[in-house]
């Protein structure tokens, strides 16, 4: 009977892991700007492919609890005021000069699950005016986008990078906003490629997952998990 009701916790732990893995943080807004026009900028939490967006009550653990940073084209970094609404963040900036601004997420939940901390990351870019100084993305695991005007049925290049390097051999979930989802492999220089066929937001997933032990708010993990996305417009 023991045996039994392990197998039973064990199954379930499994299935609990898996869905919350599989929902994440993502960013939505428009990834171009003018100077002193409002920009709206929106923080979801779910499965972008499926169309859901949880309520925040459901958001796991204290993720409903993140910071948004701006870094602005001058490398300054900004938090954001956040407005909460029935499934989603909202906050707004105002650029005041031309150039890349990146929007980042990096939170750590405080809740294990199981034995394994998990590390929600997201970010995007927002240009303005012609072409300038390129932001630095500040969280450990994140993406970079190769052409800043991506366009349907033209190759679009990323790049992940963890802890500053290349990310090599890395799996890589695209999510396109029709629902299609298609999953591939990180190349030697960690980049991937695809080919946008449907105009909208995409949201581009990386995670990593490292036995790695230590203490997070008082309770003892074996492992971490780091899942990053990336969003953008595609015309």
């Amino acid at each position: 009977m023991k045996t039994l009701t392990f197998l039973t916790l064990s199954i379930l732990f499994c299935f609990i892991t898996i869905n919350l893995s599989a929902h994440a943080l993502w960013i939505e807004t428009a990834n171009t700007g003018k100077i002193g026009q409002q920009q709206t900028v929106k923080v979801y939490y779910g499965e972008y492919a499926a169309n859901e967006r949880e309520n925040i009550s459901k958001w796991y653990s204290d993720v409903k609890e993140f910071t948004l940073w701006l870094v602005g084209p001058d490398q300054q970094r900004t938090q954001l005021k956040l407005t909460a609404d029935s499934n989603s963040f909202t906050s707004s900036f105002t650029p005041d000069k031309n150039g890349s601004y990146n929007l980042e997420v990096s939170h750590e939940a405080k809740e294990l699950g199981g034995t394994t901390k998990y590390h929600f990351l997201a970010s995007t870019n927002v240009n303005v005016g012609k072409s300038g100084t390129a932001t630095v993305n500040n969280n450990v695991l994140n993406l970079k986008i190769d052409n800043n005007t991506p366009k349907v049925n033209q190759t679009v290049k990323l790049t992940a990078f963890l802890n500053k390097e290349a990310a090599k051999a890395k799996t890589v979930s695209i999510f396109s906003p029709a629902g299609w989802a298609k999953e591939t492999k990180t190349d030697t220089n960690g980049t991937i490629q695809f080919m946008p066929i449907w105009p909208g937001t995409y949201v581009i997933e990386i995670a990593e997952f490292q036995k790695v032990k230590g203490e997070h708010h008082g309770k003892v993990y074996e492992a971490i998990w780091q899942g990053a996305t990336y969003s953008f417009e595609v015309k």
